[in-house]
C-alpha cells in the first residue's frame, strides 16, 4: 500500500451564513500542522458538542473522494481540498483499508482513529447541494478522526503509516453499521466492540439497544427546510 500525504489544513473559522457558524469554509493549507493531545494549533471549532475535544481533534479526509462527488454531480469541477474541512488529505488511503483503533504515525505525530465522520447539513450549503450529507453517509465517503497519541508537529511530505491494529472494524463497516436502517441490535452490538470507539458513538449505541429505536438523523443531515429557500 502506497499513501501519500497531499495536503494539511487549519483554519481560524467564520461566520458560515448568516445563521451557521462554521470552520468548514476557513481552512487553508498549511506547511505544518502542530499537533496538541486535545487541540490543532490555529484550528478553531465553534460546535464543540460535534466536533472538536480529545477524541476529534484531526480530521481525515481521502482526496480520491473530490473525484466522486464531482462525478455524481455534486461539486463543482474546481472545487479541491480542504473544501470539505478537512485537516490531513492523502492518496491510498480510504475507509475501507483503516479501522477503528488503528494506530497511524504521520511524521513525528502518533495518532488513533476514534470514528467516522458523521456527514452533517453543512455540506449541503457548502456545495448547494441538500443531498450531500445523506451521499456522504450512503456511500461511506465520510473520512475518520483521531485522538492524539504522541502531539508533535506533522510536515508537508511526512510519512504515513499504520502502525498497530487493535480490531477488524473497518471505518467503511463502521459508517455502515452505526447508520443502519432500520433499527438494527446486532449491527450496534457490533460496533460497541470496536477498541478506541469514540465514547459519544458508545453512548448513543447503547441508547438505542436500551430503547429498542434509533435516533432521527433529519436535523443532522438537512437541516432546517429555511436554509435551502432562495436556492
Amino acid at each position: 500500500m502506497t499513501i501519500s500525504l497531499t495536503g494539511l489544513y487549519a483554519g481560524t473559522g467564520n461566520r458560515f451564513t448568516e445563521e451557521v457558524q462554521s470552520g468548514i469554509n476557513s481552512k487553508q493549507t498549511m506547511r505544518q500542522l502542530i499537533v496538541h493531545r486535545d487541540h490543532l494549533e490555529g484550528d478553531t471549532r465553534f460546535d464543540l458538542k460535534n466536533h472538536g475535544g480529545d477524541e476529534r481533534v484531526l480530521h481525515h479526509f481521502p482526496q480520491e473522494h473530490y473525484a466522486f462527488f464531482k462525478q455524481q454531480g455534486l461539486m463543482a469541477a474546481d472545487r479541491q481540498a480542504p473544501a470539505l474541512g478537512e485537516n490531513i488529505s492523502t492518496l491510498g488511503l480510504l475507509e475501507q483499508d483503516v479501522c477503528i483503533g488503528d494506530e497511524i504515525a504521520i511524521g513525528e505525530v502518533l495518532l488513533q482513529i476514534t470514528l467516522p465522520r458523521a456527514p452533517c447539513f453543512k455540506t449541503n450549503l457548502q456545495f448547494r447541494q441538500r443531498e450531500f450529507a445523506r451521499t456522504m453517509q450512503d456511500t461511506a465517503r465520510c473520512g475518520w478522526l483521531y485522538r492524539v497519541l504522541t502531539p508533535g508537529t506533522i510536515n508537508e511530505g511526512d510519512a504515513v503509516a499504520i502502525v498497530q491494529r487493535h480490531g477488524d472494524i473497518t471505518v467503511a463497516e463502521a459508517i455502515a453499521l452505526y447508520f443502519a436502517e432500520p433499527f438494527d441490535a446486532a449491527a450496534y452490538q457490533r460496533l460497541l466492540t470496536a477498541p478506541a470507539l469514540g465514547s459519544d458513538w458508545q453512548q448513543n449505541l447503547h441508547k438505542r439497544l436500551a430503547s429498542n429505536r434509533c435516533e432521527s438523523w433529519q436535523g443532522r443531515l438537512y437541516g432546517s427546510e429555511h436554509l435551502y429557500q432562495g436556492w
